[in-house]
């Protein structure tokens, strides 16, 4: 039950861009979680881009767009190496969507949010990262 959401300014995507880059970054987000590509993960997956005012979201020293994505997961559903490769995914995924280059990559941060287990809830019910993981197990064998 990952979520990922992306903070930019207006207008920085087109609407076909934006529609594309939302379904990309929850299928890089279950990639690097290690969940399997079923109907149940990606119905968990759940992916969110919001725009703010143009101006609103600018650096001290400049007025060029930034991209905040945040991303929160269960507690333990990533190690080190799954972070940094969807860091660097997620980092490459929205220059190109807004079709800038690597040397732009400073304007986009990436925090990865770790829930606490017992702190995360879905359908009225506390949901633990080793529940997930044995679903996940299930439907991969």
């Amino acid at each position: 039950m990952p979520m990922i959401q992306l903070t930019l300014p207006t207008g920085v995507l087109t609407t076909e861009k934006r529609r594309d880059l939302q379904q990309t970054l929850a299928a890089t987000l279950l990639k690097w979680e290690g969940a399997p590509d079923t109907a149940f993960f990606r119905a968990l997956a759940w992916s969110r881009i919001d725009e703010v005012p143009e101006g609103a979201f600018v650096s001290a020293e400049d007025d060029l767009p930034r991209f905040r994505v945040d991303i929160t997961v269960p507690e333990g559903a990533l190690s080190d190496r799954r972070k940094e490769g969807m860091i660097s995914q997620v980092t490459a995924e929205v220059l190109a969507a807004a079709g800038l280059g690597d040397s732009d990559a400073l304007r986009v941060w990436v925090l990865i949010h770790e829930q606490p287990e017992g702190t995360w809830g879905a359908a009225g019910n506390v949901v633990r990262f080793a529940e997930l993981a044995a679903l996940a197990a299930g439907q991969r064998g």
